[in-house]
């Protein structure tokens, strides 16, 4: 990959992104090495755009580093962390989801239907092909990204955006097979219609109602 007329910053944000679909779509699975040499010889870049993009991959959770050893893929999620995640995001984003009811907009709303319709529609293949699952994860976390967002609260949001790389993580648990997504689009398009009529507590209660399903179908036998 050429870093010819890039710059150092958008050749980072190249790297992450390429790292992150390798990530979710299972080209390095969980506690995968990974090494700053071989990545660059790899993807014919050098190695400063790829430690910073690895620099940001810690911090969302999704890569650690470790003394000696250097960097690798971030173990699947256990499920203590599962219950903990969803506990912090149940103090979250219900909140979120009310204060977008309030705050919505006619291209807000356009742009969220947009990604519950991308959602809906890779319902079908995100548990048979790894397509599917990108498009499932992509419009995940494209739906729950502009919901904080419109929220009016940037505190909160800040909030979303710290735990945004763990949402990731919990994707990337996941996996194909186990998204389940036929039960998570109804989920979505309760929490739009709420939105969409500005229900701000029928909003946060699917909301919460999603959050503790999302976390159910991964902690149950």
């Amino acid at each position: 990959m050429s870093e010819n007329g890039t710059g150092r910053q958008p050749l980072a944000d190249q790297m992450y992104q390429v790292l992150l679909d390798q990530f979710m779509n299972g080209v390095r699975g969980p506690g995968e090495p990974l090494n700053i040499g071989a990545l660059s010889r790899e993807l014919s870049v050098s190695q400063t755009p790829l430690r910073e993009a690895l620099a940001r991959l810690e911090h969302t959770g999704l890569v650690r580093r470790e003394a000696l050893r250097g960097y690798r893929v971030a173990p699947m999620m256990s499920l203590v962390e599962v219950r903990q995640l969803r506990d912090a995001r149940l103090a979250v984003e219900p909140v979120l989801a009310a204060g977008a009811a309030e705050h919505g907009t006619p291209e807000f709303l356009a742009g969220l239907k947009a990604f519950l319709e991308e959602f809906e529609s890779s319902a079908g293949v995100a548990d048979r092909e790894t397509e599917g699952f990108e498009a499932y994860w992509r419009s995940d976390d494209r739906f729950h990204g502009l919901i904080a967002a419109q929220a009016g609260n940037p505190f909160l949001e800040s909030m979303y955006l710290a735990l945004a790389g763990q949402i990731q993580r919990f994707r990337m648990f996941s996996k194909i097979g186990r998204t389940g997504v036929q039960h998570a689009a109804p989920e979505h398009r309760r929490v739009y219609e709420a939105i969409s009529r500005g229900d701000a507590d029928a909003a946060a209660e699917a909301m919460r109602e999603h959050i503790q399903g999302a976390a159910a179908r991964i902690l149950s036998p």
